[in-house]
């Protein structure tokens, strides 16, 4: 699924870096705790958060994410904006929950990123 897809889907707005919403997003992760971000989420993959400060981005650079979505109307600040654009990441605003969110994506068919099971 294309971000640009992703971004109608939720009725998003992207507050920077258009000119990447033709890339193919494989797996989307959503959390409010970066701790578990760091740990879970793959690179490639798309974030979905309530939290809007700049060590969103710092995380994302980190893991090679494909963009930014901050639910729940939440937009950040101008230096996380800065800092994105530099750094090539989209970002989307979104008005709905972390919830609503994720379930359109589910029902969608884009994938969550793998949980390493017990053992791994």
């Amino acid at each position: 699924m294309k971000l640009r897809d992703i971004v109608e889907a939720i009725d998003g707005r992207v507050l920077c870096c258009e000119d990447r919403l033709d890339q193919e997003v494989g797996s989307a992760y959503a959390s409010d705790l970066m701790s578990d971000v760091l740990a879970f989420c793959s690179p490639g993959a798309l974030l979905i958060t309530g939290l809007t400060n700049i060590q969103i981005v710092r995380t994302a650079q980190m893991l090679d994410l494909c963009g930014v979505i901050f639910v729940r109307g939440k937009a950040p600040q101008d230096d996380t904006v800065k800092l994105a654009e530099s750094s090539g990441i989209p970002i989307v605003l979104c008005g709905h929950s972390m919830y609503m969110v994720c379930g359109e994506l589910y029902a969608k068919g884009l994938p969550a990123c793998h949980l390493p099971s017990e053992g791994d």
